[in-house]
């Protein structure tokens, strides 16, 4: 499912290998590359029949080839980590940026790319700035964009709106009055699979950004506990538990899933109204519920609030995955490897994304987007990130290694009314 491809998962699972996966079981993984080939690890999923093409175009023209190892979802974090700083350690390999890398770039693990993008501009020009922001630690690039963009979206269904008279709120009153609207129907607001909570997460990331701007979760990011006891965040706790008393994602939202489609059908089938998720839930649409994403499924931009001062294009979400190099790669073997990342700057690489119908992270894709199977749905994904004036990584992906399993658990327990929005913002300053 796509959704794997993006959310870090906190699960650890048996080696189960398909047989293009050159993954091997164990702590380890298949040796580094030396000599004439690089080992260049990737997340397996629908989406890596992109990176197959690419890297053998690669090396039909290039004396150093390229060997792809594909590591099965469930395994490829826990994999990546053990082998980096290993003889086992890949030469290239897939992440998130930010947080998930913090680690590696601190013990000098990876190539620092800023001075490569300062004396090569036309590469560095060739992506949306807030992708390739986004993926910086301390403010250095340590990975060139190679996925499409996946930003947290506000889903609705249209036809359910027109039949209630409702527009899609652009404020957080009009956000209040369509909940009470549909509360009135007895129809569930909001739908939200509480069984996995980082979709729960989404909506405390965008209250805190639109209430306090995008600011207040970089210093924390950059390890200021202190920025957990702003206002804002707060406020942001406190209006999750009005939500949740109000009614708005249903009485049993706890045993609703995301990963086995439960919240993806709920919503199809008219259970829910309104689906705060990422942009792949079209995706996901299109291919499970087809009628109902032809039909009924629209999208919009994520409310302001009250008081707010956070700018109302700003995103939260996915912006996209990485490739970095390991910094014991050298020589000719290093040339490869930023050829190697430099296709990605490419229109045909972008071209190869839009036909997966994936949303391309380069600044000049747009000209592409009518050859998406969705091009009204791809202009606007590809607008509001284009102009965007900061996309904020999920919080368990921006956030150091480790500290994800404890977020989500003060996640699940404020949405579940078990910790007061007080004692949410003390155990995340612990945190």
């Amino acid at each position: 499912m796509r959704i794997r491809t993006l959310r870090l998962l906190a699960a650890t699972a048996a080696c189960a290998v398909a047989t293009t996966t050159l993954a091997a079981c164990g702590s380890g993984g298949p040796s580094r590359g030396g000599g004439d080939t690089l080992s260049v690890w990737v997340y397996q999923d629908g989406s890596t029949v992109i990176q197959e093409e690419f890297v053998e175009k690669f090396n039909e023209t290039s004396d150093i080839k390229i060997d792809l190892v594909q590591i099965p979802g469930d395994n490829y974090t826990d994999r990546m980590r053990t082998a980096m700083g290993s003889p086992n350690a890949p030469d290239v390999f897939f992440n998130w940026g930010g947080g998930s890398i913090a680690d590696f770039v601190e013990q000098d693990m990876l190539v620092d790319l800023t001075p490569i993008l300062d004396e090569e501009p036309e590469l560095k020009d060739a992506f949306i700035p807030t992708i390739l922001d986004a993926g910086a630690v301390d403010g250095r690039y340590y990975g060139i964009p190679m996925r499409g963009v996946q930003p947290v979206i506000l889903f609705y269904n249209k036809t359910a709106f027109a039949e209630a008279g409702v527009e899609p709120p652009a404020t957080w009153d009009d956000m209040l009055h369509v909940i009470d609207v549909f509360l009135d129907r007895d129809t569930v607001p909001a739908v939200v699979a509480g069984a996995d909570p980082w979709t729960e997460l989404m909506w405390l990331e965008y209250l805190l950004d639109r209430r306090g701007g995008a600011e207040i979760f970089d210093r924390i990011r950059n390890g200021d506990a202190s920025a957990w006891s702003d206002p804002a965040v707060r406020w942001m706790a406190d209006t999750v538990k009005e939500l949740v008393d109000a009614g708005t994602f249903g009485n049993n939202f706890r045993s609703v899933n995301y990963t086995a489609d439960g919240a993806s059908t709920f919503f199809a089938q008219g259970g829910g109204v309104m689906h705060l998720m990422g942009s792949w839930e079209y995706a996901n649409q299109l291919s499970q519920q087809p009628e109902f994403a032809a039909e009924d499924l629209g999208w919009a931009a994520f409310p302001t609030v009250p008081d707010g001062t956070g700018d109302p294009g700003a995103l939260v979400g996915n912006p996209t995955n990485y490739w970095s190099i390991n910094s014991e790669v050298e020589g000719e073997r290093l040339d490869a490897a930023l050829d190697f990342l430099r296709m990605h700057a490419e229109p045909e690489y972008a071209q190869a994304l839009i036909d997966n119908g994936d949303i391309p992270t380069t600044a000049n894709a747009e000209s592409l987007l009518d050859s998406h199977a969705s091009p009204e749905f791809a202009r606007f994904q590809y607008d509001m990130v284009a102009e965007a004036p900061s996309f904020t990584l999920s919080w368990d992906q921006a956030l150091p290694p480790g500290k994800a399993p404890a977020l989500h658990d003060n996640i699940e327990k404020l949405f579940g009314g078990q910790m007061s929005p007080e004692d949410f913002v003390a155990a995340m300053q612990d945190l």
